[in-house]
């Protein structure tokens, strides 16, 4: 059946839209920019602001157009003084309660409630008043709940609860004392939350934002008596650059590890080879798994927001996921094992940093099972948003500084490792080598397409030696309870599981450059992130994990072979159930 389309006027130009579409949409598709603040595309579509008002002719009052929908000859008008008032008002009252720290606060020139107030000068607030009394909650080692910041936007609330399907946040008391809270106000650290950070990507504010740890770095960057090591994920080269104006997805790696080598790090690594190691160990582990009956389905364990989520909701389940270390435990381990003996380096003096796309490795360096030989595998965990803090505060002109190469030999990875960063990136990485194990043979077709694309379940079915496998791919928390509870169920058709806790993988992690609700609707910016990392796979030499010839050195060297005992001292991990809530 043929779709209806309704036209109306809007500002003066005549636009087509489908019927059902809102007045927001329809001033998008015309070219036209509507203000919004609690707004966020199919997750918080409430109308609660009034940021996005508009006139429409011949009705009283003015529209939200957020959630009014239009009509046929509909005459729309977006900066009339009354809707120009009426958005001052909202923003005059926002203000009236919040703290107003705007030179000290962490989002300080990214913020869009600092934005608006910009573009509606306001240089002054009428309604100032009392405002609410609230401690900030820093217990967490990822995340800080700031509620003097807040201003009951709601939007850290939908992500948590429609797309994170986690409800670790709403809203609680009413009138002046509003908040968005936690069950019995306790700590973010002590509920059912994961850490994905996904709330902070949310946030229009600073309200929430992950724990800043640069000035512990900067402390151990000045010691001269530790060798400084630092690893960075697929991921943030090709966001990095975003805090410094280039274009969304663009791979900065060669600038970045200048940058990281300017900082003063000794050396400077790459993630994507511990993400090679990971492969590895993994995908021998589905092998032996499939081939010999063992606990199915096997379940990637990269992504220690969703290790959270699962020893919190599904402790039965516990046993499928696979036991491998994610890539930057990996490789810490590896770093202050094989290469602290190679390089006749005391393990001790090594500070391994991690700079991540996640604010979770904060908190997975904490685990008391990421270590080996009494020596913790990373040390410290920074976010791309904290390097480019660095970066800016050491006045480095990022744009115009000179490319780098990782240094050896640990920086030499497969494009394998570098589609880690996506949805899917690891399933395609474990069935490139699986596939060759299983086959017994390289295998000349690597690329997977039914693993790609932004698709919150995405399924595959695959024949390898003669034996059916099927396969999913899972990003967003919200779609990884709906597989797990078919776990749960024995109803699960599938053999390998990838899962993410971010939607759309890593490259849109909770610790990577935060966009704008605006930006989100005009681009495509997981894509545009995505695309790079396959990118950089394409013209990559070696695109298996198991082909790295450092790799396959180290394990001549070290390791013996994959899923060997000192293998599985080093690289292996355990889990356990966790509670809901500890009050």
């Amino acid at each position: 059946m043929k779709e209806k389309l309704v036209t109306l006027s809007i500002d003066g130009q005549k636009v087509q839209v489908k019927e059902g579409t809102t007045i927001l949409e329809a001033a998008k598709k015309a070219g036209i920019d509507i203000p919004t603040l609690c707004f966020l595309k199919d997750i918080n579509e409430n109308g609660d602001c009034r940021m996005c008002v508009v006139e429409v002719e011949g009705r009283r009052g003015l529209a939200t157009s957020c959630i009014q929908k239009v009509e046929e000859g509909m005459v729309v008008h977006t900066n009339t003084p009354d809707v120009v008032s009426a958005r001052r008002m909202v923003l005059d009252l926002t203000l009236s309660n919040h703290h107003r720290d705007c030179l000290t606060c962490i989002r300080s020139g990214n913020c869009e409630l600092q934005a608006l107030a910009i573009k509606y000068n306001v240089q002054e607030v009428k309604y100032d008043g009392e405002k609410a009394k609230k401690e900030i909650d820093d217990k967490s080692p990822s995340i800080v709940r700031d509620f003097k910041k807040c201003i009951l936007c709601r939007r850290c609330v939908s992500t948590c609860k429609k797309v994170q399907d986690i409800g670790a946040i709403d809203c609680a008391q009413r009138g002046f004392e509003s908040c968005i809270s936690t069950v019995g106000n306790i700590s973010l650290n002590d509920s059912n939350c994961v850490f994905c950070g996904q709330c902070i990507e949310s946030c229009p504010t600073g309200a929430l934002h992950e724990k800043d740890d640069t000035e512990k770095l900067r402390e151990k960057l000045y010691d001269k008596d530790i060798v400084k090591i630092v690893q960075t994920a697929p991921a943030v080269r090709v966001g990095l650059g975003e805090e410094f104006e280039t274009p969304i997805g663009e791979n900065v790696q060669g600038k970045m590890v200048t940058a990281l080598k300017r900082l003063g790090f000794d050396k400077v690594f790459d993630t994507n080879t511990g993400a090679d190691f990971t492969i590895m160990e993994e995908a021998n582990e589905f092998v032996d798994r499939f081939t010999k009956k063992g606990k199915m389905p096997m379940i990637t364990s990269c992504c220690p927001a969703w290790v959270r989520f699962a020893e919190k909701n599904f402790p039965k389940q516990l046993s499928h996921l696979s036991t491998c270390k994610s890539p930057h435990q990996m490789f810490g381990a590896i770093i202050k094992s094989y290469y602290a003996k190679k390089m006749k380096i005391d393990p001790s003096k090594i500070f391994v940093v991690s700079v991540m796309p996640c604010i979770a490795k904060k908190y997975e360096i904490t685990r008391p099972e990421m270590e080996a030989d009494g020596i913790r595998d990373v040390d410290l965990v920074i976010t791309t948003r904290e390097l480019a803090r660095m970066i800016k505060q050491d006045a480095l002109d990022f744009n115009n500084l000179e490319e780098s190469g990782f240094d050896d030999p640990m920086g030499e990875a497969t494009g394998a490792g570098a589609i880690f960063g996506t949805t899917g990136g690891v399933m395609e990485a474990a069935l490139r080598t699986a596939a060759d194990i299983l086959e017994g043979t390289d295998i000349s077709e690597i690329k997977y397409e039914q693993v790609r694309g932004e698709k919150g379940i995405k399924e595959a079915k695959l024949e390898l030696a003669g034996k059916k496998i099927n396969i999913a791919v899972v990003s967003g928390l919200g779609n990884a309870r709906k597989v797990m509870n078919q776990i749960k169920d024995k109803k699960c058709k599938y053999d390998f599981i990838e899962i993410m806790a971010c939607p759309g993988g890593c490259v849109m992690g909770g610790g990577q450059p935060i966009k704008s609700s605006k930006i989100r609707r005009e681009q495509d910016v997981r894509k545009n992130r995505a695309d790079s990392l396959y990118s950089i796979d394409e013209k990559s030499v070696i695109r298996k994990s198991h082909q790295n010839p450092v790799l396959i050195k180290i394990y001549q060297e070290f390791f013996e072979k994959p899923a060997s005992e000192k293998a599985h001292k080093y690289l292996h991990t355990s889990y356990n159930k966790q509670n809901k809530y500890d009050i």
